[in-house]
């Protein structure tokens, strides 16, 4: 039976980081719902800001060594305490098998972590669960095993279509010490994962939801007439699947008599490159670049447009969106929302009912912005009516009570 004062090991890739809300969203949650957990982030910080979700977690953060060389001897001693395990054998044949398939520095990074994790973990942690099935299940996995204690997972995007399939069939196969559930927030992942299992109720369908006591209730939403400025706004990381140079290239078709302007929150790898292509469109001095921003500043920002606009689509990786928690948000202000049928983007939004779902091709695009700007009273109503959906089915709460109590039960058969 799992003592009052263990804490549930949570592994994550960074901590805190702007772009997961989702991820600060359900350990506050769960913490407050009287889960005790212990952090343990692979990477440290990077974003300048945090939001203001950060500031309630009170579980303790604890950072593994980034890159195995930066800390030798941490890493050093968790490998001799790993080797005088019983269980170092398990671990190790798993690592070779692992590593025949994966020959890559971040395969052995992995297991250096999950050596120092196994050794400083509290004599009475309880279990581990991690968020993204990739790099946190599997050091999460392999530190499980050395410390012979259960797992499990949420997995989300990037992680389920980008590992390879030998890696997530094992790590659903309690023969390989699999996890003991796996959770993923949305239909279209959790179908695609279930087919891998070795019995599809090893994972739960746990849509992230939205804690609407974080939002203010939306503004009394003036109705824009046809020829009025539009304010269009994303919210995303600068990263192939956003499609955010579709959307460039869509803004350079625009007729000039559409007044508009694009304004984009976020950080990401591609900056450099959408600003360029922004300048030689000839549309740079239409878009505000505002970078990563917290909480309230994204709220603000949606506040105060007319469409909110996210053209996700499929990187040539395979990486593609879920659910993006940014459309909830979007939602709750009741700021009309243009996306595309990616992934689980349709199980939040009926086009043409609770937004509209466009191909991501940029005459498409074009077409899309110029229906909604053309007839902005049905436009708001698409906004209300995801707002009212948002309320009925994509609640935060019940999400958290059966993840809560799919973790109490893992813990509860724990050694």
């Amino acid at each position: 039976m799992m003592q009052p004062s263990a804490r549930l090991a949570v592994v994550v890739k960074g901590w805190p980081r702007l772009s997961e809300t989702f991820i600060a969203q359900e350990l506050v949650a769960l913490e407050e719902a009287g889960l005790a957990l212990e952090i343990w982030s692979l990477r440290h910080p990077t974003d300048r800001k945090t939001h203001p979700l950060h500031d309630r977690l009170q579980a303790p953060v604890r950072y593994l060594p980034e890159y195995l060389k930066d800390e030798p001897m941490r890493v050093l001693r968790g490998v001799l305490a790993a080797m005088r395990r019983p269980s170092f054998r398990s671990a190790w044949r798993m690592l070779r098998q692992d590593y025949a398939r994966d020959r890559t520095p971040n395969r052995l990074r992995r297991f250096g972590q999950a050596c120092v994790l196994a050794r400083e973990l509290p004599a009475d942690a309880p279990g581990l669960y991690a968020h993204f099935l990739h790099t946190p299940s599997s050091v999460a996995r392999y530190a499980a095993i050395l410390r012979g204690l259960p797992w499990s997972f949420s997995a989300h995007a990037k992680d389920i279509w980008t590992s390879p399939e030998w890696e997530l069939r094992e790590k659903l196969d309690p023969t390989c010490f699999g996890a003991d559930f796996g959770a993923t927030c949305t239909a279209f992942g959790a179908e695609h994962l279930r087919s891998l299992a070795d019995t599809p109720t090893r994972v739960d369908l746990v849509y992230h939801g939205l804690d609407l006591e974080r939002f203010p209730p939306p503004p009394e939403r003036s109705v824009r007439q046809p020829g009025d400025p539009l304010a269009l706004m994303s919210v995303g990381r600068l990263v192939e699947k956003k499609g955010f140079d579709r959307l460039i290239a869509a803004f350079a078709l625009l007729p000039p008599e559409l007044d508009w302007h694009w304004t984009h929150i976020g950080g990401g790898t591609l900056g450099d490159t959408l600003q360029a292509q922004a300048q030689a469109a000839g549309v740079a001095d239409r878009i505000t670049w505002r970078g990563a921003c917290d909480q309230p500043e994204v709220i603000a920002a949606m506040r105060a447009a007319d469409l909110f606009v996210l053209p996700s689509r499929i990187a040539a990786d395979g990486d593609r969106d879920g659910l993006p928690n940014v459309l909830m948000e979007a939602a709750s202000q009741k700021l009309p929302i243009l996306s595309t049928p990616v992934s689980a983007i349709p199980e939040f939004i009926d086009s043409g009912t609770h937004g509209l779902l466009s191909d991501d091709a940029p005459q498409s695009l074009v077409d899309a912005i110029l229906q909604l700007a053309d007839d902005p009273a049905r436009t708001a109503r698409m906004g209300a009516a995801a707002y009212d959906r948002l309320l009925a089915e994509f609640r935060m709460q019940p999400g958290i009570a059966h993840l809560l109590a799919r973790l109490r039960a893992m813990l509860e058969v724990a050694p």
